[in-house]
């Protein structure tokens, strides 16, 4: 480590400590500041220690501010420091002095800024951070981000303000809601998040013939935007069309996974509510994964045997952990190419996101990829009968929870994700591939009442096990999707209600009175389903997205009282102390697992919900219980560079698509 002063423009001025850090990890640099002005005279003690062997120690430094208030102003010319010894530790101080009238008052503002310019990743290459865009790659633009703190913080709080002040200020809404819905996004910022800069400067680690333009050591305040190449790297796997750099967010510190998909179909309302655009170039990058394949052996725990890393047609899991977007699927519990919910939810985000942002090019570019991901499931329709069945294994986000056959939650995003797609091909032009669409939902979703409509709920799940008859919280996440995109329902409002209602009642309700959030599984009879772990535990993200599809169906009370009990667990004084660091489950005893996880972020799928002015794009008119007639004709179904998939007689069987008209 070494310290040296900065002085910057308009009166700016301060210490910056850089960092070095071992195994050739990315350096970070600490910028200290206060604002000079005629009444404020900042000064600085570049360095001091906290052993008695350091020139100057902490015990002088204090002295130094008791006597005079302030250090010596020729501080500002002893340039840099000496490095540090290893074990040593080096500190730095600043100080603004200011003469007070009595009954006077004067404001003094010190910022702390850091800069760490370069992404790391275990196996991959090194990357620019987003930042360094428009503030540089060297040491010198900590100065930069602490001159803008200190210049600009009164306008950052003012947009703050605008942006909250609706929602702090609406009577309707609880107070722990609107303290639980803005607490929430501490995610966005400590999930683990890189948002990397996919037009500058991004090398391989390990290339030495570029490692020195990387290396500001002789050089500490150097200004740098130059770009070199990165070695072997295909630009199409880091495509970035909107030009917002890419962006990151781990599934939880626990799980080391970036953009966990079946996790981040709860967690994306935020990021869709408020940076749209990184949320448009996620669902890109997903798309371009699901045209990829990865032929990598991998061994998946669960049951020990061996299969493809990724394959074509399959959603991707995640981008990835220690090489993301280059290597997918670092989940290896389950064969991810198998799971029933990860294709669908794609297809149901990727129509969400484009209704909600009318972005035909969007559409556009990702429509091969929904084409191929629909086409994908009909190997899942084990009886032709257009609705997908389990495996008798936990093939979906409840990764602990067997499911046979027809399955409430699998069932209902597959039928939403037939309608989602007819609405997708009815808005690029695809009139005859939206019909087929419809006439599969009209037979699933006769399939999937005969077999699982009890006159009160879905049952969890069409097999013979103790918890088929169970009652699931997120049974209805299907039809919750498709009402947040404004597409007809499912079934009939009083069938949804109805269910909505039983799993208050039972799955709510008959949890500590409410006040812990809705249990996953439970029994007709009023136990918690224990039939495993996930099937006892309360999870705080599907909590949420269970109160948003409340809120859709008009049961306000209902609503806000679900939620209400992720709150007083998660983050009421009276509660289990979960404060930032809300965790993916908790059981009703308060056995937490997993801290600072993604899904609770769908909290802001209630507000979406609450925004019924929000612009969508109006979906077709086609009643979901008319069979559509088809129109003679095929589609051209992939093109040349993308490979096809063995047809199977299903539900696209035949079938053939143009993305290009």
């Amino acid at each position: 480590m070494f310290c040296f002063t900065c002085r910057g423009e308009n009166g700016v001025s301060g210490v910056l400590l850089h960092h070095k850090t071992a195994n050739n990890n990315p350096p970070v640099t600490f910028a200290i500041a206060a604002c000079e002005n005629q009444n404020v005279n900042v000064t600085v003690l570049p360095v001091f220690g906290l052993s008695g062997e350091s020139s100057v120690t902490a015990k002088e430094m204090w002295g130094t501010m008791v006597q005079d208030g302030s250090f010596d102003r020729d501080n500002f010319n002893a340039g840099v420091s000496m490095p540090s010894s290893l074990g040593d530790t080096v500190c730095a101080a600043v100080s603004a002095s200011t003469w007070v009238e009595p009954h006077g008052r004067c404001t003094v503002v010190f910022a702390l800024a850091w800069s760490s310019p370069k992404v790391k990743f275990k196996k991959g290459s090194t990357y620019y951070r987003r930042y360094t865009k428009f503030y540089g790659t060297s040491l010198r633009s900590a100065v930069y981000l602490v001159q803008d703190a200190l210049m600009k913080y009164k306008h950052w709080e003012e947009a703050i303000d605008k942006w909250q002040y609706p929602i702090l200020n609406d009577e309707r809404l609880p107070e722990w809601y609107k303290i639980t819905l803005f607490n929430e996004l501490y995610f966005l910022v400590a999930g683990g998040t890189v948002w990397i800069d996919s037009e500058s400067l991004v090398v391989d680690a390990d290339n030495k013939s570029n490692s020195s333009l990387l290396d500001d050591s002789d050089s500490p305040l150097q200004d740098s935007n130059s770009t070199v190449p990165l070695v072997g790297f295909d630009p199409h796997e880091i495509d970035d069309k909107e030009n917002v750099g890419k962006f990151l967010y781990m599934e939880g510190i626990e799980y080391f996974m970036w953009c966990t998909y079946d996790v981040h179909f709860y967690a994306s309302f935020a990021l869709l509510d408020l940076f749209p655009k990184i949320e448009l170039s996620i669902q890109r990058d997903f798309a371009r994964a699901v045209l990829r394949e990865d032929n990598t052996r991998v061994r998946f725990l669960a049951d020990g045997t061996w299969g493809t890393r990724k394959v074509m047609g399959a959603v991707a899991h995640d981008l990835g952990a220690h090489h993301p977007w280059h290597e997918l699927n670092a989940y290896n519990i389950h064969d991810t190419s198998r799971w029933k919910d990860l294709n669908p939810k794609f297809v149901l985000q990727i129509y969400r996101d484009f209704s909600a942002t009318g972005d035909m090019s969007f559409g556009k570019d990702v429509w091969p990829a929904v084409c191929t991901a629909m086409e994908y499931m009909e190997q899942f329709d084990h009886d032709g009968d257009s609705m997908i069945e389990n495996d008798g294994f936990p093939d979906q986000t409840y990764d602990a929870w067997t499911v046979q056959g027809v399955s409430a939650y699998c069932g209902c995003l597959w039928l939403a994700a037939l309608q989602a797609a007819a609405a997708l091909a009815r808005s690029l032009g695809h009139g005859d591939y939206a019909e087929r669409c419809m006439i599969r939902l009209v037979k699933a979703k006769s399939v999937f009442e005969a077999r699982l409509w009890n006159g009160s709920y879905f049952n969890y799940d069409s097999g013979t096990s103790y918890s088929s008859r169970s009652i699931q919280a997120d049974q209805l996440a299907g039809q919750w999707y498709n009402a947040s995109s404004g597409l007809p329902p499912l079934f009939d409002e009083d069938r949804i209600k109805c269910t909505l209602q039983k799993i208050f009642d039972y799955n709510v309700m008959r949890v500590k009175g409410g006040r812990m959030g809705a249990v996953n599984g439970m029994h007709p009879n009023g136990k918690v389903d224990e039939t495993c772990m996930q099937s006892r535990e309360i999870w705080t993200g599907v909590t949420y997205s269970l109160a948003a599809n409340m809120l859709l169906h008009g049961m306000e009370h209902q609503a806000f009282k679900t939620a209400e009990g992720i709150y007083i667990a998660g983050w009421s004084e009276e509660g289990y102390g979960y404060w930032f660091q809300t965790p993916e489950a908790w059981t009703v005893d308060g056995h937490y697992r997993s801290l600072i996880y993604m899904r609770p972020l769908a909290i802001w799928a209630m507000q979406w919900a609450l925004s019924p002015t929000r612009s969508l794009i109006e979906p077709p008119k086609v009643n979901t219980m008319d069979r559509a007639h088809i129109a003679p004709g095929t589609f051209q179904f992939l093109q040349d560079s993308v490979r096809k998939m063995a047809p199977k007689n299903g539900c696209f069987g035949n079938t053939v698509f143009d993305w290009d008209s």
